[in-house]
C-alpha cells in the first residue's frame, strides 16, 4: 500500500536491544501499512515483538534501522523533543493499567495532557468534559478513580486519550483487566471512536474475542510478520 494514503508506514524496521555483551533482535524487518481509519489487531505469543512494534509506532520507542512515515513525517529521524511534542499531538495511549492520578477526579485526570497547550483552564475544562460525556462518564467528572469500576477507570483513561484529539490510538491490552461484559463496552466504545470519530487504532491484545472488533489481525511470531487477515 503506498504511504500516501496510509496514515501510518513502516519499512524494513529492525529494533535491537543490548543485554550485557549481547545484542539481542527482537523485530526482524517488519513492513507494514496503517491506512487511515483502520482498525488493526496486532496479536501473536509473548515475546513476539508486539509491544516492541506498538511503542515504536507511537514514538515511546527508536527503531535500530528502518522507516516509520507518520502521516508523510519521518518519525525514526525526530529528535527526542521533537518525538515528545509530535506524540503530544498525534498519538493517544491506552494501557492495561489506566495509568491515572488517584487523588485526582476524572475531569483533572483527563485534562492532564492538555496542561502542555496553550489552552486556558476554561478550555481545558470545557475538553474534557466532551471527552468524558463522549465515553459516557458525564455523570462521573467529580468522582476519583477509587470511586469508579475498573470499567468505567479505563473509560477515563480513554477519555484522557482522545481529548487532544489525536489521530491514531495505541492501545496496549486494553481489556486485559476487565471482565468480559466490562471488556465488551470498552471494545464498543473503541469501534464507535473508529467509525464514528474517524479515529485510526492499533490494539494489541491476547484476546481472540477482543481482536473480532478490530477490522483486521495482523500476527507476530518471534519478531516477523508472519500473516494479516481481515
Amino acid at each position: 500500500m503506498d504511504a500516501l494514503v496510509s496514515l501510518v508506514s513502516i519499512r524494513n524496521l529492525v529494533k535491537t536491544y543490548q543485554r550485557g555483551p549481547e545484542k539481542i533482535e527482537v523485530l526482524h524487518g517488519i513492513d507494514l501499512d496503517i491506512p487511515r481509519g483502520d482498525f488493526v489487531c496486532l496479536m501473536g505469543p509473548s515475546g513476539s515483538g508486539k509491544t516492541t512494534l506498538l511503542n515504536l509506532i507511537g514514538g515511546l520507542d527508536s527503531p535500530t534501522s528502518g522507516q516509520i512515515d507518520f502521516d508523510g513525517k519521518r518519525i525514526d529521524q525526530m529528535s527526542s523533543s521533537k518525538l515528545t511534542q509530535w506524540r503530544a499531538n498525534h498519538i493517544g495511549f491506552i494501557f492495561q493499567s489506566y495509568n491515572l492520578l488517584p487523588m485526582l477526579s476524572a475531569l483533572k485526570n483527563v485534562e492532564l495532557p492538555l496542561l502542555l497547550t496553550k489552552l486556558t483552564a476554561a478550555q481545558r475544562r470545557h475538553n474534557a468534559e466532551i471527552a468524558l460525556q463522549l465515553v459516557g462518564l458525564k455523570d462521573r467528572i467529580k468522582h476519583k478513580p477509587s470511586e469508579l469500576s475498573g470499567g468505567q477507570q479505563q473509560r477515563v483513561a480513554i477519555a484522557r486519550a482522545i481529548v487532544s484529539d489525536p489521530q491514531l490510538l495505541v492501545c496496549d491490552e486494553p481489556t486485559g483487566d476487565l471482565d468480559r461484559k466490562s471488556a465488551d463496552e470498552i471494545l464498543s466504545l473503541l469501534t464507535q471512536l473508529n467509525q464514528e470519530h474517524g479515529k485510526s487504532i492499533i490494539m494489541v491484545t491476547h484476546d481472540p474475542k477482543a481482536a473480532e472488533y478490530a477490522k483486521r489481525i495482523v500476527r507476530l511470531d518471534k519478531g516477523t510478520l508472519v500473516a494479516a487477515s481481515a
